[in-house]
């Protein structure tokens, strides 16, 4: 299960607050009531990073300590990974099961690898020319993952792996993990599973992260973009309100959730991680005009007005009993 701490963009992270006896009611929720054996933990805090982390490992799951820098230089985010490898070695160090996760997406993600301000710039510069520029923004990646992988190795003594997209023609020599966001979309559905198996026949471990639609009808269809049916503050960049009128479909969400942990477990995949367990600013609301949810990932909706589930201030989704009932198996 993908587990997020707070993604942090231009010094404001999206989760507030970050309630210790929340997170580890949470990941313990995560691991007896979804039954998942490893946690991958995501976001821009290192501190936060370390806490959840401890947490996590004393609840004896495998921990996947993710930094993911949003919107950074090369430099920040050598600085991020550098901070947090020498906080997960030190968990390692108390015998935890440890992977480190050197970034997720950075390409599109983040400065210095693509022309663009934003993460919207980069991708409509890329797909201008996407067959020139895959290539170029594979050598620039390689090249600063050579980099970060040799500090983080001088750091961290466990395995390291980077969740990659496709695209990025990453070299897996370096990596312990063949790691990458795959995402089944319409268009990509009757080759999918031959994808899969592809990348298991390659030899090294495979962890899938990064999978994962909203909540609306038709989602799945298009879920790398299932998101975009949201307005954001132009300054602050906080999701507002949904772009138009949208079905609420928990059980499509749900569906495709199962046929692809099927397909992963049928191929041979050695880690699944379900993005995410909740996205915390996108709350639920009975106007589906702002019901933000729908746009969510998440297996849970947020609310934001009264206690839910065992108190928290969420409720599961149709996908929560789904992913829940794969794992026991």
């Amino acid at each position: 299960m993908t587990y997020d701490t707070g993604f942090v963009r231009n010094g404001h992270s999206a989760r507030e607050p970050f309630d210790p006896e929340v997170v580890q009611r949470e990941l313990a929720i995560i691991r007896d009531d979804l039954h998942c054996t490893a946690i991958h933990l995501i976001g821009g805090d290192p501190a936060r990073l370390e806490q959840a982390a401890g947490w996590a490992a004393d609840l004896g799951l495998e921990v996947w300590f993710s930094p993911y820098p949003l919107d950074l230089t090369t430099d920040e985010i050598l600085a991020l990974f550098t901070d947090c490898a020498e906080r997960a070695e030190r968990l390692r160090e108390t015998g935890a099961d440890v992977v480190f996760v050197t970034g997720v997406e950075l390409s599109i993600m983040n400065k210095g690898f693509l022309p663009g301000n934003d993460v919207q710039e980069r991708l409509d510069g890329l797909f201008v020319d996407p067959k020139g520029k895959f290539a170029e923004v594979s050598k620039r990646l390689n090249t600063f993952l050579d980099t970060a992988v040799r500090e983080v190795r001088a750091r961290f003594h466990g395995k390291v792996t980077y969740a990659s997209i496709q695209f990025e023609q990453v070299d897996w020599t370096r990596f312990d993990f063949v790691t990458v966001e795959l995402i089944r979309s319409a268009e990509v559905a009757h080759v999918f599973r031959e994808g899969v198996r592809t990348l298991v026949a390659q030899g090294k471990p495979v962890a899938i992260t990064g999978f994962g639609t909203a909540t609306w009808r038709g989602s799945g269809d298009v879920a790398p973009r299932s998101m975009e049916i949201v307005e954001y503050d132009k300054e602050t960049g906080h999701p507002l309100r949904i772009d138009g009128q949208y079905e609420r479909d928990e059980t499509g969400q749900a569906t495709y959730l199962r046929e692809l942990l099927e397909i992963f477990d049928d191929e041979g995949v050695d880690s699944a991680f379900v993005f995410l367990f909740a996205l915390y600013d996108y709350p639920h609301r009975p106007n589906p005009e702002d019901d933000l949810d729908l746009a969510s990932f998440g297996l849970v909706k947020v609310l934001e007005n009264g206690a839910g589930y065992q108190g928290l201030n969420w409720e599961p989704k149709e996908a929560f009993a789904a992913v829940a009932e794969h794992f026991s198996g």
